[in-house]
């Protein structure tokens, strides 16, 4: 299917605007539209390509660059979310949580370095605003009901930060689906029981922080008898399906989770 791309910016909150990617089937049709929801490093390559294949399903995809608001672009940049993660990866998994070592090792960094890092630390991993952030989400499904080739049915998907955030779209019952890969549950878990409709969640069985929690989420998803499917990975890691990370991807829990997501948006949505 011929796929018509653009990077757009559309409104928001605030008099704010967020840029982003859309991805739409060119055939003259109407179609559902799904919101999709980068990683923690922002949109990059990866996600607009997970974009474009989406819609030579027949959807039309708005991807957000969540980050780019004024409000959050004054103290969140690629650089220093790279070099924030970078920082967080060289910290031994039992340390990360030592708050003293932390502030040891990044006393050993340049003020330039240490300015970039504590800011993108702490508004993305202490006081992530995700009240504001599911707002410029919301802001992202009022521009495909609005685009002339959605048909009125919205989706949401999201990975990793982004399957968090999907989730918590989800939570406003402004989309139709939403699915879940590898993200944190909504807080407080009472929220999920605002969802409009089906969720899947997808997840890895080597990520125990985030999976060991998923099971929460599904059970207050059953309460109030939302359709759900959710599937556990073995011996997969944390971003399993990202393919620009061979030292993690696993292709085949990869394979399988996109034939899932494919089917459950066709059910959904279609």
């Amino acid at each position: 299917m011929d796929l018509k791309t653009e990077e757009l910016k559309y409104d928001t909150i605030g008099d704010d605007e967020i840029s982003a990617f859309l991805s739409v089937p060119e055939d003259g049709k109407k179609h559902p539209g799904i919101v999709l929801i980068h990683e923690i490093f922002g949109l990059d390559e990866y996600i607009k390509d997970v974009a474009k294949r989406l819609s030579t399903q027949g959807y039309v995809v708005l991807a957000p660059d969540l980050f780019t608001s004024k409000k959050l672009s004054q103290v969140i940049t690629k650089e220093g979310i790279m070099k924030t993660m970078n920082f967080i990866m060289s910290i031994p998994p039992e340390k990360q949580r030592d708050e003293a070592y932390r502030s040891e090792q990044m006393a050993k960094m340049s003020p330039e370095d240490q300015k970039a890092i504590s800011g993108v630390y702490q508004t993305l991993f202490m006081n992530r605003p995700t009240e504001l952030l599911t707002q410029y989400l919301s802001s992202a499904v009022d521009f495909l009901n609005q685009h002339q080739s959605v048909n009125g049915k919205i989706g949401s998907i999201g990975f990793c930060f982004g399957g968090g955030m999907s989730i918590s779209l989800g939570c406003t019952g402004k989309v139709d689906a939403v699915v879940i890969f590898y993200g944190e549950n909504p807080d407080p878990i009472e929220k999920a029981k605002n969802v409009k409709n089906a969720v899947l969640g997808l997840y890895a069985g080597e990520d125990t922080r985030i999976t060991s929690k998923a099971h929460e989420l599904f059970r207050v998803l059953a309460e109030v008898k939302k359709p759900t499917t959710m599937k556990i990975y073995p011996n997969a890691y944390h971003a399993f399906f990202n393919n620009t990370r061979p030292q993690i991807y696993n292709e085949k829990a990869a394979k399988d989770a996109w034939d899932m997501v494919i089917d459950f948006f066709r059910d959904n949505l279609q």
